[in-house]
């Protein structure tokens, strides 16, 4: 499929005048404008994170009230109930309060409670509260959910249950009748960072009630590797206070991760490596949320607050062993839906995918849509039974609002939910073609062309002399990688095989590339199509990203090529 490039603008000036008082290469100080970095002191800020740049939690809204309510159930030997989501941002928020409960008060009086992810779905659960009413739990505080369920928190006053909610997503007009609401994004919150993830705002509860308690710093600090791995997977804009909370956390996580993350990393056969945001990304967060999609993710939770290795191991085990599985599933339905799509000869005009088989496992659906997108770039839907019911995921391409074509749709759907780029809904089984239709019809009015064709984002131009060793360090000072602050991609024109390129393994390219008498080696995965681009000695132009190989101790500067095409007049 071919890509749009889309080359990103700065301002000139800004680019000079950040060059002469950095004195580093003007492509990095575009690099730097671009995440709206314009002076010495905020190019020292980024480059070099300080814990002492974490905000007060007390500037939270509610926070007072929240740790007031905390001390005062520890001082009345109140049951407390911990209540996270199902994903790995919910699961890491329930393990670190737990365990900074458990290590600070009386192991019977404390409990946490994760919902089944198909027997009760997001959120907080009535069954989740008639639980804690049994067992005698007056203080519920809720992590990563909370902030929409004003009927089941009212539901849970009535039985003489407080809630505390420490959620991160956006608040609706009416706002449950918590005791206290910790939540950034609350219109009158005065907390200066907005984009923390569930797990980043049960942190600064710790923090608060640590700062209260006057205990040292290392009993918040102890949860940063857990911290890190919700940033990683919850995708959250790793700027401002996550990027010190993401940059401190990879650190805790190389240098003395706790025993469940430990044992993931060693699991999967990484330990010898300086851990990256994409490795959480790609390696551990995919185990941890395999105990959601294929089980129960109480699983998580034990790995996570579990503090015997032996133990750790053996729980580390089980989720490696749920991911194969996720794996497993994921594969095959992933294969009989592009058989479908294949085999559809109207699909070819369409503008969205929507495929349906009542068999196919619901914790992967999400994941099965994304590979289909990666496949056919359409808006897409992947539906399957649930019960009497059908449930699916749905994924959207850049630009396109696809929770405005989920609402528009409604009349076909039970329930629905989501945001922009991602959806999941219910609908009975005989809505099915109905919803189908409606759904392409929506897509086809209101996409844009463009929206079908992927883009590749790119930073900025370079010329092959630029790269080298000192540009890449610093490249490497800009990590943690994430929203908001990308791995940079480049742009170099008029780049030519020096006739030692080829195709490797049927699908690949090794690249040997000379610009300005420069040679330059690199790869590019799934390019072979593209080889012959290379064959007749004219120029092309590559788009990459810069990485090192390390190869029997030695270590040379590789492009790692997204994509290339032939160069045009005048580029």
């Amino acid at each position: 499929m071919e890509k749009r490039w889309k080359l990103l603008n700065a301002p000139q000036k800004e680019i000079k005048n950040l060059q002469e008082k950095l004195g580093i290469h003007p492509a990095i100080c575009k690099l730097l404008v671009q995440r709206k970095i314009y002076s010495f002191e905020e190019a020292r800020a980024f480059f070099r994170p300080q814990l002492s740049e974490l905000h007060n939690p007390f500037l939270m809204k509610d926070m007072q009230k929240a740790v007031d309510r905390i001390v005062a159930a520890l001082q009345a030997r109140e049951k407390i109930m911990v209540f996270g989501d199902y994903d790995v941002d919910g699961t890491t928020a329930v393990a670190c309060l737990f365990q900074f409960l458990l290590d600070n008060y009386e192991s019977d009086k404390i409990d946490y409670y994760i919902p089944h992810r198909y027997k009760e779905g997001y959120g907080i659960s009535q069954k989740g509260i008639d639980l804690a009413h049994a067992t005698g739990v007056t203080l519920i505080i809720s992590v990563d959910c909370g902030i929409k369920s004003v009927d089941l928190i009212g539901y849970a006053k009535e039985l003489g249950i407080d809630f505390i909610v420490c959620d991160h997503h956006m608040p609706d007009a009416q706002l449950p009748p918590a005791t206290a609401i910790l939540n950034p994004k609350q219109s009158d919150c005065p907390y200066p960072y907005k984009e923390l993830c569930g797990c980043g705002v049960g942190f600064k509860l710790i923090t608060a009630l640590c700062q209260h308690m006057q205990m040292p710093d290392e009993y918040y600090l102890r949860y940063l590797d857990l911290v890190v791995t919700a940033i990683a997977a919850d995708i959250v804009p790793i700027t401002g206070e996550n990027r010190v909370l993401a940059f401190f956390g990879l650190k805790r996580v190389n240098e003395h991760p706790s025993p469940g993350i430990k044992a993931l990393i060693q699991l999967s056969k990484i330990e010898h490596q300086t851990l990256t945001i994409n490795n959480l990304i790609y390696v551990i967060a995919p185990r941890v949320n395999a105990a959601g999609r294929m089980d129960d993710a109480r699983l998580a939770v034990q790995l996570f607050i579990e503090k015997d290795p032996v133990k750790s191991a053996s729980l580390a085990e089980q989720l490696h062993s749920h991911n194969d599985d996720r794996k497993e599933a994921d594969l095959s339905i992933t294969v009989e839906a592009m058989e479908m799509i294949e085999n559809d000869l109207a699909q070819a005009s369409r503008r969205s995918t929507v495929v349906y088989q009542p068999h196919w496992h619901k914790g992967v659906v999400g994941i099965v849509a994304s590979r289909l997108i990666d496949k056919f770039y359409r808006p897409t839907v992947v539906l399957t039974q649930s019960g009497d019911i059908v449930a699916g995921s749905a994924r959207s391409v850049a630009g396109f609002n696809l929770y405005e074509a989920i609402h528009a749709c409604r009349e076909h759907l039970l329930g629905y939910g989501g945001h922009f780029a991602a959806a999941g809904m219910t609908l009975l089984p005989d809505q099915v073609p109905a919803f189908r239709e409606k759904f392409e019809a929506i897509v086809a009015a209101t996409i844009g062309d463009d929206q079908l064709i992927p883009e590749i984002v790119i930073d900025a131009e370079v010329r092959l002399q630029d790269l080298k060793t000192s540009f890449y360090n610093i490249l490497c000072q800009m990590e943690p990688f994430g929203p908001e602050n990308t791995r940079p991609i480049f742009l170099a024109r008029q780049v030519k095989n020096n006739g030692w390129s080829k195709i490797v393994k049927e699908q690949h390219i090794k690249f040997s590339l000379v610009q300005d008498s420069i040679l330059f080696n690199g790869i590019g995965f799934g390019l072979a199509d593209k080889f012959h681009l290379l064959e007749n000695e004219k120029p092309v132009d590559i788009v990459f990203s810069l990485d090192e190989n390390d190869w029997n101790g030695s270590k040379h500067l590789q492009l790692r090529v997204i994509d290339l095409r032939a160069s045009t007049a005048g580029n």
